[in-house]
C-alpha cells in the first residue's frame, strides 16, 4: 500500500509541482490548502502577486482535479492570527524585525498540518519549498536546493529530526524553469503564475499601514549616541536597524538608525560607519541534527534571507550562540533569523539579539 503524503498547495506552481512530483514517485497524494488569513476587506489590485486568495485555492483545486488527487481546505486563522500575526506585531512593538514566513513554517505547517496529516493517516507533510533533504549517517539533513537563486532553507532552520523524518521537499533537486516545464508538460493552468511577492497578510506591502491598524503606537524621541535629541519620531514599530530614509531629520551627514531602545522609545541613530559588528548573540538556537557542536566551528552565516553568507566562527552555548566574523557585518538586525551553514548542509539557526550576554564575551 502506497505511503500517504499532505502536500500543503498554495495554488503556486512550486507545491502544484511538488504534489506531481510524489505522485509520479508512487506516493498516496492529498492536497491541502490553508486558509491563512482573510483578503475580502482589501481592495487588490489587477496584477496582485500574493498568496490566500480565492484565485488561489481554485488553482490548488484545478492541479488537484487534473492529477486525480483529493483536496481539502483548512481555516487555520486562529492559528495563523496566534503564531504569525500577533507574533509579528509583538516584535516590531520590541522594536524588532521579525521574520513572519519562518514563524508559519515552524508553527503551522510543520506544526499544525502535521498534527492534521496524522489525523489523515499520512505518513508525511510535503511543501513547495526550494531546499533538500538527506539522509546521512548522523541522521536527517537539511540542504541547499540546487536552484542557489531560489534556495529556501533558510527559513526551514527551525526543523528537526522528528519534522524531517516526516516531511519531503521534491522541488529542492530542479531549477525554477525545470519546474515551470514540468508544470506546463503537466498542462497546469498555474504554470506560468508569478511568484508571491508579499507578506500574505501584508498583501500590499504596506506594513507600516498595517501596523497602525492593529496597535497604538507612541511617539518618542530621534537621539544620536550622545543622547542628543534630534527629533520625535511616531512610534519605535516603523523603524529597522539599517534605515536611512524616513527618519525625519534634515540636514547634517546621512543618518542610519542605529539601535530601537522599547524601554526608553528612543530611535537612535548615527553614522554609517557604526552600523558595522564584528560579533553577535544569537537565542533560541535550533541544530537540524539535534545536540549542538562540542566545540566552536567554522560556518556561513546569513543574517538575512537575501544577504550573502559571511565567514564567521560559531561558539555554542547551552542558551544560545556567540557569533564572531571575519570581516564585520553591516546592520546586524535583532529579531532576523541568523542561520549557519557548513558548505550546502544547514547547520542550524536562531534568533539574532541585540545584546550580547556579560558573561558570552570573549
Amino acid at each position: 500500500m502506497a505511503e500517504k503524503v499532505v502536500v500543503a498547495m498554495s495554488g503556486g506552481v512550486d507545491s502544484s509541482v511538488a504534489a506531481l512530483l510524489l505522485q509520479q514517485e508512487g506516493y498516496d497524494v492529498v492536497g491541502v490548502t490553508m486558509k491563512l488569513y482573510s483578503l475580502d476587506h482589501v481592495d487588490l489590485p489587477a496584477n496582485y502577486q500574493g498568496c490566500c486568495t480565492v484565485d488561489d485555492v481554485e488553482d490548488a483545486r484545478a492541479v488537484c482535479r487534473r492529477l486525480g488527487i483529493p483536496h481539502y481546505v483548512l481555516n487555520v486563522q486562529r492559528e495563523f492570527q496566534t503564531f504569525v500575526i500577533d507574533y509579528f506585531v509583538a516584535e516590531y512593538q520590541k522594536g524588532r524585525t521579525p521574520h513572519p514566513c519562518i514563524a508559519c513554517n515552524d508553527k503551522i505547517k510543520f506544526n499544525f498540518l502535521m498534527t492534521r496529516a496524522t489525523a489523515l493517516n499520512a505518513e508525511y507533510v510535503a511543501t513547495g519549498h526550494y531546499a533538500i533533504r538527506e539522509c546521512s549517517p548522523q541522521g536527517w539533513v537539511l540542504k541547499k536546493a540546487v536552484d542557489q537563486g531560489k534556495d529556501q532553507s533558510y527559513v526551514l532552520f527551525g526543523m528537526g529530526q522528528q519534522e524531517l523524518a516526516h516531511t519531503l521537499i521534491p522541488v529542492g533537486a530542479y531549477s525554477k524553469d525545470d519546474i515551470r516545464q514540468m508544470a506546463l508538460d503537466a498542462g497546469f493552468a498555474n504554470a506560468d503564475k508569478p511568484d508571491s511577492q508579499d507578506i500574505c497578510f501584508i498583501p500590499l506591502g504596506d506594513y507600516r499601514s498595517f501596523l497602525k491598524e492593529q496597535i497604538a503606537t507612541k511617539g518618542g524621541d530621534i537621539v544620536d549616541t550622545a543622547g542628543t535629541v534630534l527629533g520625535q519620531h511616531q512610534g519605535i514599530e516603523f523603524f529597522t536597524v539599517g534605515q536611512r530614509r524616513r527618519l525625519g531629520i534634515s540636514g547634517g551627514e546621512p543618518l542610519y538608525v542605529l539601535r530601537l531602545d522599547p524601554e526608553t522609545n528612543r530611535v537612535v541613530v548615527g553614522p554609517e560607519d557604526a552600523l558595522y559588528s564584528d560579533q553577535m548573540w544569537v537565542s533560541r538556537v535550533n541544530y537540524t541534527l539535534g545536540p549542538s557542536p562540542v566545540e566552536p566551528v567554522d560556518v556561513g552565516v546569513k543574517i538575512r534571507y537575501k544577504s550573502e553568507e559571511a565567514a564567521a566562527r560559531l561558539y555554542p552555548r547551552e542558551d544560545g550562540a556567540l557569533v564572531r566574523f571575519e570581516q564585520p557585518q553591516r546592520a546586524v538586525t535583532p529579531g532576523q533569523a541568523a542561520v549557519f551553514y557548513q558548505g550546502e548542509v544547514l547547520l542550524g539557526g536562531g534568533i539574532i539579539e541585540a545584546d550580547i550576554p556579560k558573561d558570552a564575551v570573549l
